[in-house]
C-alpha cells in the first residue's frame, strides 16, 4: 500500500491510499475556498451523563447534490472535487463539514471508489482490502493523540438512513470521550468477568458459534451471527475469533480473510428484499456499518467488531425509532433473530 499526503485549497488534509508504489498524486486543489472555521460545542447532560456535540455549522452542508455536482467523485472534465486526482483508489479527507473538530476531536470522510454509482458490496476483495488498511491506518493516526478516547469506523448507505450523498463513503470519528453505547458494553464486560472470571466478548463469540442457529456464516478466523437481543429486524456482528482491541492488532491472516467475509454479508443484505415483479432483483438494503474498537480508557475488557445492521424489515416497510425506541431507548424488535440469520443464510441461494 502507498499513502500520499496532501493538502486541499483550504488547509484541510487530504490523503490517498493506492494499491501500487507507482501511483502519482500531485494533482492542486484549484477551487478558491476558504479556510474552514469549526467550532463544535460538547455539552454534558447533567441527567444522563451523555455528552452532546453542538455543530449548528453542519445546518450548511451539501444535501443530495446531482450527480454531475457530487464532491466525492474526481475532478473531471472540468469539475472540480474535494478530490483532485482525475482518479483514484481510496481517498480520505477531513470533513468540510465536521461534527468534531480542534479538542472537540475530528471527523474524516473516506471514498471507496471513484466510482459513482457503485456500492461497497460491488468492490473486489483487493479493493475492500484497501478499504481495511485506510481503516487501520486512521485508526492508528487519529487515536495517538492524548485527547482522543475513541476512534469509530463507519459507513451509512441509502436516503433511509439520512445518507445525503449517494457516492459510496464512509467516515470517521475520533471522539474526545467514550461513546454512550461503548460506556455501557464496558459496564457490561467488567460485570461479567467480576460474576464469571471470564470475557464477555468471547463467551457472546462462542455461545453464537455453538448456537449454530444464529450463524450466517464463517471463516477459519472471522464469524458473522446474529446476536441472541438483535435490536434491529436484520442485524449481524462480525468477530474475528481471536480476541483484538482494535483493527491495528489484526495478523495478515485476519486482514487477508476480512473481505470475502464481508463482501458476501453485505451482499446477503443486498438480496433480502426482493423486487415484486422484477424476479432475481431486489431493492439496496439501506444499513449502517459500524466497528466497535476499544477506546483509550475502560476498553480492557472489549472486544474489535462490526455490527452490520438494516432499517428495514420488509420490501416497503422501515423500522422508525419511534416512541419506545427514542424516548426510553427501549428497543422492540419484529423480526426473531434466528429468522434473521435463516433469511441471510438463504439469500444467495
Amino acid at each position: 500500500m502507498k499513502k500520499t499526503l496532501a493538502k486541499l485549497a483550504d488547509g484541510r488534509e487530504l490523503i490517498y491510499f493506492d494499491s501500487g508504489e507507482g501511483a502519482v498524486r500531485d494533482a492542486p486543489d484549484l477551487r478558491p475556498l476558504d479556510r474552514v472555521h469549526s467550532r463544535p460545542e460538547l455539552r454534558r447532560d447533567e441527567a444522563t451523563g451523555d455528552w452532546i456535540t453542538i455543530a449548528s455549522h453542519r445546518q450548511g452542508r451539501t444535501y443530495h447534490p446531482p450527480a454531475g455536482e457530487c464532491p466525492l467523485c474526481p475532478s473531471r472534465d472540468g469539475r472540480l472535487s474535494e478530490i483532485p486526482a482525475a482518479d483514484y483508489e481510496v481517498a480520505v479527507f477531513e470533513n468540510r463539514f465536521p461534527s468534531l473538530a480542534g479538542e472537540a476531536g475530528r471527523c474524516e470522510v473516506v471514498c471507496f471508489t471513484p466510482e459513482h454509482e457503485a456500492r461497497f458490496a460491488d468492490l473486489t476483495p483487493a479493493a475492500a482490502r484497501l478499504v481495511l488498511d485506510a481503516w487501520t491506518d486512521r485508526t492508528a493516526e487519529l487515536s495517538a493523540p492524548a485527547g482522543v478516547e475513541q476512534v469509530y469506523c463507519f459507513e451509512n448507505r441509502g436516503a433511509e438512513i439520512g445518507v445525503t450523498l449517494a457516492h459510496p463513503h464512509g467516515q470517521i470519528y475520533a471522539f474526545p470521550f467514550v461513546t454512550p453505547r461503548t460506556a455501557k458494553m464496558a459496564a457490561a464486560a467488567a460485570a461479567h468477568r467480576a460474576a464469571t472470571g471470564r470475557n464477555l466478548f468471547e463467551d457472546l463469540l462462542a455461545g453464537a458459534r455453538a448456537a449454530t442457529e444464529r450463524v450466517v456464516t464463517a471463516g477459519e478466523h472471522w464469524t458473522a451471527f446474529v446476536p441472541y437481543a438483535a435490536r434491529w429486524p436484520y442485524e449481524v456482528h462480525l468477530y474475528p475469533h481471536r480476541r483484538v482491541p482494535d483493527l491495528t492488532c489484526l495478523t495478515e491472516a485476519e486482514r487477508a480473510e476480512f473481505p470475502g467475509i464481508y463482501l458476501d454479508l453485505l451482499r446477503r443484505f443486498d438480496r433480502l428484499f426482493p423486487l415484486p415483479g422484477q424476479p432475481g432483483q431486489a431493492a439496496p438494503a439501506p444499513y449502517i456499518s459500524a466497528w466497535h474498537q476499544a477506546p483509550r480508557t475502560q476498553g480492557a475488557e472489549l472486544a474489535l467488531h462490526l455490527e452490520l445492521f438494516t432499517v428495514r424489515r420488509t420490501p416497503d416497510k422501515l423500522k422508525f425509532l419511534a416512541g419506545t425506541e427514542s424516548g426510553t431507548e427501549a428497543f422492540i424488535n419484529d423480526v426473531a433473530p434466528e429468522a434473521a440469520a435463516r433469511r441471510l443464510r438463504e439469500a444467495l441461494a
